[in-house]
């Protein structure tokens, strides 16, 4: 199998626009730290020589920062290109080498390396695979190369209950998909309380 290539979704941890969820409930200077906090996290669980990392980064114009270290100068970046996020998840995925292709964010503190690497030894051909998350979503999602298709991520309900089910209806109906460990994502002070309190 091709080395597969984990893409990071990532937004600079900025005052403001970031976790502006979580801000409404904790402030925005608090927000930022926490958005930083998760993404180190991811990053440092997310190099491994059996899989090519790449951080897709928001806003673009700061695709060439450090932030301080957070964005390690050692990891690619991208900027991600488009309105919507179906847009910017399909043309990542067409900008990614050939091979296997794993799409992660940075709210799930419950993130380890050895789950990516369950995931990278499921996706053999015709295969995807799901990390999902309490609310709903996936905290991971990967496909093989041969469902690689902007229309995987057509029609689908972002940021809802129904995200996950949305992008698995998207998929061939012979596909063998693999179910792996429900994570929680940080999106509010709750999302991070009941975290805590499952630790």
């Amino acid at each position: 199998m091709t080395r597969p290539t984990l893409l990071i979704f990532t937004k600079a941890p900025r005052i403001g626009a970031s976790k502006t969820r979580l801000a409404s409930d904790i402030g925005r200077t608090e927000a930022r730290r926490m958005s930083r906090r998760l993404t180190a996290h991811t990053i440092s669980q997310s190099e491994h020589p059996a899989w090519h990392t790449r951080l897709m980064v928001d806003p673009p114009s700061l695709v060439s920062a450090t932030l301080g270290g957070l964005w390690p100068a050692q990891v690619e970046r991208r900027p991600q290109r488009g309105r919507s996020l179906g847009e910017r998840l399909a043309n990542a995925m067409a900008d990614a080498p050939p091979g296997p292709v794993i799409f992660i964010g940075t709210d799930a503190p419950g993130l380890h390396r050895s789950m990516i690497r369950q995931a990278v030894c499921n996706l053999g051909r015709n295969a995807a695979v799901f990390g999902p998350a309490s609310d709903g979503g996936f905290w991971l999602f990967g496909v093989s190369r041969e469902l690689r298709a902007p229309s995987l991520f057509e029609d689908v309900r972002w940021s809802s209950p129904h995200a996950m089910e949305d992008v698995w209806s998207n998929l061939p109906q012979e596909t063998r998909i693999t179910l792996l460990r429900q994570l929680t994502d940080i999106d509010t002070w709750r999302d991070w309380q009941l975290y805590k309190q499952s630790q």
